[in-house]
């Protein structure tokens, strides 16, 4: 195992420390823009490269490339969503993701606005339409911003912080212990499955929060739709992992 992450470890570390920098800031910035992140594991990169990270300035340099690559990427997902919006949504590729999600998208973010934005930084799938969303809707490019910048901060600092960690405590251990490769990975799985039960848990509060709004609106609205009706398009919501976003009442004003 040792002998296996050492030649990993070390082909990563073998990267000039400027280009994977870059390469990490790129990666992230696909996964939030264009809806590339669908298919671009951005988390993968970043954590990937901070793997070689050999001291406090080069985990300063991969945190704030990773956070600018982020909120660059969410800008042209602002961007594209506010100018070609409807034609992206109506395109082959908004198609297949299915106007059922967007249009979950659209009651998500209209009936928690700002926090949605924030959310969905954290959710698979949203992180992605999120941005397109919101721009084809009335929030202000200065609002989004401020809801989403802290997200990707702590996005960021996650990811970077456990590659760091992990890697350096492994390189540090395997001197003495052979079975040190266990530990690292030991590390890395336990992160995984802490955002996966994260993201399980959000996913399913804001569920309920999504369903008592609609049923809400529905009443006020005098809506037929059944409860029944309702519910199963919630828990349909919370199985693909993919309510998305417009832009909510308090954000307009």
């Amino acid at each position: 195992m040792n002998e296996l992450l050492d030649w990993i470890l070390d082909t990563v570390q073998s990267v000039d420390p400027v280009l994977r920098t870059v390469l990490a800031g790129i990666g992230i910035m696909l996964e939030t823009s264009v809806l590339i992140g669908l298919i671009v594991p951005g988390d993968t990169v970043v954590i990937v490269a901070s793997t070689a990270i050999e001291n406090g300035t080069q985990y300063v340099a991969m945190l704030v490339t990773v956070i600018f690559g982020a909120l660059l990427g969410e800008t042209v997902g602002f961007v594209l969503g506010r100018w070609f919006g409807p034609r992206i949504q109506h395109s082959r590729l908004g198609r297949r993701i299915g106007e059922a999600n967007w249009q979950r998208a659209q009651r998500y973010l209209d009936r928690r606005g700002g926090p949605a934005v924030f959310i969905s930084r954290f959710l698979p799938v949203l992180h992605s339409l999120v941005p397109l969303t919101v721009g084809m809707s009335t929030m202000s490019y200065r609002r989004f911003l401020a809801w989403t910048a802290p997200a990707c901060a702590i996005w960021a600092a996650a990811y970077t912080t456990v590659g760091w960690v992990a890697a350096g405590s492994y390189r540090e251990l395997s001197r003495e212990l052979h079975w040190a490769g266990y530990v690292f990975v030991a590390v890395i799985a336990v992160f995984l499955v802490v955002v996966w039960i994260a993201k399980k848990l959000i996913l399913r509060s804001e569920a309920r929060h999504l369903e008592a709004d609609a049923a809400l609106g529905d009443a006020v609205a005098g809506d037929a739709t059944p409860v029944d009706e309702l519910a199963n398009e919630t828990a349909v919501s919370e199985g693909e992992a993919s309510p998305c976003t417009t832009e909510g009442p308090e954000s307009r004003a």
